[in-house]
C-alpha cells in the first residue's frame, strides 16, 4: 500500500502537480476503480470515513489531473461527465439497462478506416462507444 502511495506521489510530481491531499485522494480513487465514476460518486467515496472534501474541491482536482494528462473525462450519456484514470487509447461499452460502463481494448476494432472520411477532416483521436445490454442484465 505504501509503495502505491509513493507511486501516486511520484506520478503527480512528474506531471508538475503539487501533491495535495485532495489531488492524491481523487487520483488514488480513480486508479482503484474501473466504473468511470461521476464527481458525486468520487465525492461520496472520499467522504465515506469523514467529510473532508467538497464538490468544488473534487472538480478542481479533476481539472488539474485532466490538464496534466492523468485523467480523462468520458461523456457517454448526455449531461453526465464521468472520469477515467485509464488514459491509454480504448473504447467503451455502456449498458442501456443498468448504465454500467466498461473498457473495450483498443484493438477490438482493427478495421476502422478514418481515411474514408471526407477530404479536409483531420482526425486527432477517436473512440467507439458500443451500447447494448451487459451479461448481468441479460439474464
Amino acid at each position: 500500500m505504501q509503495q502505491k502511495a509513493n507511486d501516486i506521489v511520484k506520478t503527480l510530481k512528474s506531471r508538475g502537480l503539487r501533491v495535495t491531499p485532495q489531488r492524491f485522494g481523487v487520483y488514488a480513487n480513480l486508479l482503484a476503480r474501473e466504473d468511470h465514476p461521476t464527481v458525486d460518486q468520487i465525492l461520496r467515496d472520499l467522504n465515506q470515513e469523514a467529510p473532508t472534501s467538497s464538490q468544488a474541491t473534487v472538480y478542481a482536482a479533476l481539472q488539474a489531473l485532466r490538464e496534466a494528462g492523468l485523467v480523462r473525462e468520458v461523456l457517454l450519456e448526455e449531461g453526465v461527465s464521468r472520469y477515467d484514470a485509464n488514459v491509454a487509447p480504448h473504447h467503451h461499452f455502456r449498458c442501456n439497462c443498468c448504465g454500467a460502463i466498461e473498457d473495450i481494448n483498443w484493438n477490438a476494432f482493427p478495421d476502422i478506416d478514418v481515411s474514408q472520411l471526407r477530404e479536409g477532416l483531420k482526425v486527432e483521436r477517436y473512440e467507439v462507444t458500443v451500447e447494448g445490454m451487459c451479461d448481468r442484465c441479460c439474464e
